[in-house]
């Protein structure tokens, strides 16, 4: 009966021991991977929050602030965001981790019980029968030895036992420990998600009064924008059409290359057959001299193992850089040094709040710090430098995929050149709000891309 009551002990110790320790650890893994993240963001948010705002008045001027703000509160939001959401599944591990320490602490409470009950029982019988009556009371030699075996396991395993509710005691407190620390830092994520959304809602009332400033000037506000789209669209037709004359190009050293490989596999094939030739007329000299079956079979056996080659099937030479650039997609390092913000997206939108503007962008618009330089995403070769406006820019080439680099003041690369990523491209001009602009665009020969799919942040 006792022995039946130790072994049910130590399977409930067993089964509720087994779930102490798996929360722990997924809890710790949950609050590094929040912190983490919560520290990217908030050295982002910074990062953006140091960027120069003009105090110009002019339409141009108050339009790139307008860029710069609305950046600056896309970021505030995104972390205000992740912060409730981060709380939020906080707050469901927290829950789980109080039910589970509550089940751990009355299943150790039920593994004390059940110790206690067996020391009693051991000690209320040995106050009536000595340990060794009960030993020397066996009916046999061989029951003796079980009874003498059993007595010194059990000690043994009275004195284990105690240790090892000591230690899980310690173990339970050690979780206890860590549960405020989740509780400690889930509050410090809120205090931090209300200072952001308190600093997000003053960012959105001085968009508001940029906007409504815009908005008064509605005529030249409008001059403005056509101006910019004349420009944009210029600029985006020289792009185009260097895009499509470098394709051709390439078309032309693609034919090229293939040509000279068929004349070389054609030259080569007429090597052989003069070699072939040449020993098959060397084999008929001497079968005249002395006639031989054997060289006779010899010479057929080598007229019917020659064989013509197939002519080269020339790949594209290309193929092996935009295979990996491809596989790169999501992870190529951003076109601009240093802290950055996305101050104009991809594609048509309208922008908030103002009335009848409505932007189509080929690319995006990266905004770094002042003296910022554009760099290579990936590596390849410079195919195009070229001025428009008074600024450079610059096309590079990876395999079938071409980046473009615009608003640049100077250039530290020539046209032929063959770039490694991340190698610095030129100086970025800076744009009305005192800043470094950069215009980023992404091609697959004349697909444009979005840019923010491929690259990482």
């Amino acid at each position: 009966m006792m022995r039946g009551n130790i072994q049910r002990y130590i399977l409930c110790c067993l089964i509720g021991w087994l779930m102490v320790f798996a929360l722990p650890a997924q809890t710790n893994k949950q609050i590094r991977r929040l912190q983490k993240q919560q520290s990217s963001l908030k050295k982002d948010i910074e990062n953006q929050e140091n960027m120069l705002v003009s105090t110009r008045k002019d339409v141009r001027s108050q339009l790139a602030n307008l860029q710069v703000i609305t950046a600056q509160i896309e970021g505030k939001q995104n972390y205000v965001d992740s912060v409730f959401k981060e709380v939020s599944l906080l707050n469901k591990e927290i829950t789980a981790l109080e039910h589970q320490l509550k089940l751990k602490e009355k299943d150790l409470q039920i593994c004390k019980r059940n110790y206690q009950r067996a020391v009693t029982y051991v000690f209320q019988n040995r106050m009536q029968i000595s340990k060794w009556m009960f030993i020397f009371s066996a009916k046999d030699f061989r029951e003796m030895y079980r009874r003498m075996r059993y007595i010194t396991e059990f000690s043994k395993y009275q004195l284990a036992q105690g240790k090892e509710i000591q230690r899980k005691e310690e173990q339970l407190r050690a979780h206890r420990k860590e549960l405020l620390g989740a509780k400690n830092f889930k509050n410090r994520l809120i205090d931090e998600g209300k200072a952001q959304t308190r600093k997000l809602e003053s960012s959105k009332a001085q968009r508001e009064k940029m906007v409504d400033e815009l908005n008064k000037k509605q005529k030249q506000l409008q001059r403005s924008i056509s101006s910019q789209k004349r420009k944009y669209q210029q600029l985006n037709d020289r792009i185009d059409k260097l895009i499509q004359e470098e394709i051709a190009a390439a078309e032309r050293r693609r034919k090229a290359a293939e040509a000279a490989r068929r004349r070389k596999a054609e030259a080569d094939r007429q090597a052989r057959l003069r070699a072939e030739r040449q020993k098959a007329a060397e084999a008929r000299k001497g079968s005249k001299r002395k006639p031989s079956s054997k060289s006779n079979s010899k010479s057929e056996k080598g007229n019917r193992d020659y064989v013509v080659e197939p002519e080269f099937n020339a790949a594209d030479p290309d193929r092996a850089l935009s295979g990996s650039f491809a596989a790169n997609r999501g992870r190529l390092p951003m076109p601009i040094t240093g802290s950055y913000a996305i101050t104009t997206h991809f594609g048509q939108y309208n922008v908030p709040g103002l009335k009848g503007v409505r932007l189509d962008s080929k690319g995006i618009n990266v905004t770094g710090r002042p003296g910022a330089r554009a760099r290579a995403i990936f590596k390849g070769e410079v195919t195009a430098i070229f001025a428009y406006g008074g600024l450079y820019n610059i096309i590079v080439r990876h395999g079938s995929y071409m980046s473009v680099y615009c608003n640049l003041s100077s250039t530290s690369v020539r046209r032929g050149q063959q770039v490694s990523a991340c190698q610095e491209l030129g100086t970025v001009a800076k744009d009305e709000s005192g800043n470094s602009t950069l215009h980023f665009q992404l091609r697959k020969e004349t697909s444009k891309l979005n840019p923010e799919s491929w690259l990482g942040r």
